[in-house]
């Protein structure tokens, strides 16, 4: 451990003085000369190769430290479907080599531990890592709502269906009872699929990157379809979405009109949500109902919503942040327009072990291998006080 510390301090010391060397020769000319530009290179170098030193120590320390581990302790963790420790590196290739129809005695007897009921085979880790993140990208829900993760069965929520209060007693009076009631939010899950097709040649071309895109593909193609059921799925062999859920979002405030909306009913439906929830809500409307909020205006004629012009800060409406989904209702009579709301509070079930399953004969004759893609998920409105809507007024 000292050596590494000494090579951290040496490495530093290095780049100061590389630093301190470039300021000094380009306070003098703007163009370093060939003998100077050597000495720099030089330094520099030092500095990565030192760097790449550390790592290896640093690498070293680790695995001396598991080797030293007590023998006699128990294992207290289950076992993962063949992708713990060494394992997990063999699983990972073999999956992409029978992707790619590589298939050998070695890589069957490799998969043999993630193999389902149906022929599919679960995805490697860190692909499963990858997959989730990019969903992230393209659902907007999973970006602002809870997102765990289940093994099997439905996953029972306990939640406050109705809280106790205190009261005021009078001197050596009796307590009144006043207490909690619980509920039970049921998550199951429901099962989603697709199929992508890819070329022989292109699956034959080694610069071809098949796991960057069919990780791309699937997230794309699976979060549009959760996104929509989450907003509006009509629960049948998909989730009931925030929108159509009785026990989804409550209702906030009714407009006017049919077909458009005031900046009073933005600030009813803000405060029609209770206190507690509004420290982290966030606005969800379609793209349409956003550029309708962007064009009213005060009697002055001026904007009253001026949108974020600051990199990575986002558009806000009331000081809270807005996000859009075409998968929420348009400015029509009877649509719920806009939700606000803490989405903390919708909760996302993925069933773990996503699972793939290469279709060698199906497309032989286009000359093309499909590959079977599939995930089971739900989600729920944990507690429905937390959101509110905007609904559209019903016209004549």
């Amino acid at each position: 451990m000292n050596k590494i510390i000494e090579l951290q301090e040496k490495r530093a010391k290095i780049w100061k003085q590389a630093k301190d060397f470039l300021d000094e020769r380009q306070a003098k000319s703007d163009i370093l000369s060939a003998e100077d530009n050597a000495t720099y290179e030089r330094m520099e170098k030092d500095v990565v190769d030192l760097g790449k030193e550390i790592d290896r120590l640093n690498k070293q320390a680790a695995i001396d430290n598991e080797l030293n581990q007590p023998t006699t302790n128990a294992i207290v963790g289950a076992p993962t479907l063949g992708k713990e420790s060494g394992a997990k590196d063999q699983y990972d290739q073999s999956f992409w080599n029978m992707m790619r129809g590589n298939i050998s005695a070695n890589v069957m007897n490799a998969l043999k531990e993630g193999s389902d009921s149906d022929g599919g085979y679960l995805v490697p880790d860190e692909f499963e890592n990858q997959l989730i993140q990019k969903l992230h990208q393209e659902n907007v829900l999973r970006s602002i709502s809870h997102v765990i993760q289940t093994s099997s069965g439905d996953h029972k929520i306990p939640v406050v269906a109705s809280e106790g209060t205190a009261s005021w007693l009078d001197e050596e009076a009796a307590y009144t009872e006043s207490n909690s009631s619980f509920g039970q939010v049921t998550l199951g899950a429901h099962k989603l699929g697709t199929l992508i097709k890819v070329s022989d040649e292109l699956l034959n071309d080694s610069a071809f990157d098949l796991t960057n895109y069919i990780s791309t593909e699937f997230a794309r193609r699976l979060g549009d379809s959760e996104e929509e059921a989450f907003l509006t799925g009509n629960g049948t062999g998909r989730p009931t979405g925030i929108l159509n859920d009785s026990n989804g979002a409550k209702d906030g405030v009714t407009a006017a009109a049919a077909d458009a909306i005031t900046f009073d009913e933005l600030i009813d439906l803000f405060y029609s949500l209770k206190e507690p929830y509004r420290k982290n809500a966030v606005f969800l409307m379609n793209d349409s109902t956003v550029k309708a909020v962007r064009k009213l205006k005060d009697q002055n004629g001026q904007y009253i919503w001026q949108p974020s012009v600051q990199l990575g800060t986002p558009d806000m409406i009331l000081n809270r942040p807005v996000f859009t989904s075409q998968y929420m209702p348009t400015l029509s009579a009877g649509n719920k327009i806009a939700l606000f709301g803490d989405f903390s509070y919708y909760w996302i079930a993925d069933r773990q072990g996503r699972t793939f399953k290469r279709l060698n004969e199906l497309y032989a004759v286009n000359g093309q291998v499909g590959f079977l893609g599939s995930q089971r998920v739900d989600a729920k409105t944990i507690l429905p006080e937390a959101l509110t809507t905007l609904k559209m007024g019903a016209g004549k």
